[in-house]
């Protein structure tokens, strides 16, 4: 099993979560964020003032899955989420040594 970890862009929340819902992977946890990495933030200009907006809101989503689905889930988000700008985010992928479903005592692939 493995956990994907993605952080992506705020307005892309939506279309990431039709195409993994389309692929048929519609679970998720979900967090509101803020950072940025290469981005370093965002200079506007307000009455003529200029401001720089140091950490940007992004979405944290994690979803635990079966090995033989990582990648499927990875491009779907991936493709989902990228604009070809900086800024759209990062994938971490790491294994998951077991999971436990609370509810029925299940473990491993089948509590996913």
């Amino acid at each position: 099993m493995q956990r994907i970890t993605a952080i992506i862009r705020f307005e892309k929340f939506e279309d990431v979560r039709a195409a993994l819902e389309k692929k048929g992977y519609p679970g998720i946890s979900l967090t509101r964020i803020e950072g940025h990495g290469r981005q370093k933030g965002l200079t506007q200009q307000f009455r003529g003032r200029e401001y720089t907006i140091d950490m940007l809101p992004k979405f944290k989503l994690d979803m635990v899955v079966k090995d033989s689905d990582t990648k499927a889930i990875v491009d779907t988000i991936m493709a989902a989420a990228r604009t070809g700008e900086t800024g759209d985010g990062k994938i971490f992928v790491s294994p998951v040594s077991e999971v436990y479903r609370i509810r029925t005592g299940e473990q491993g692939e089948a509590a996913i």
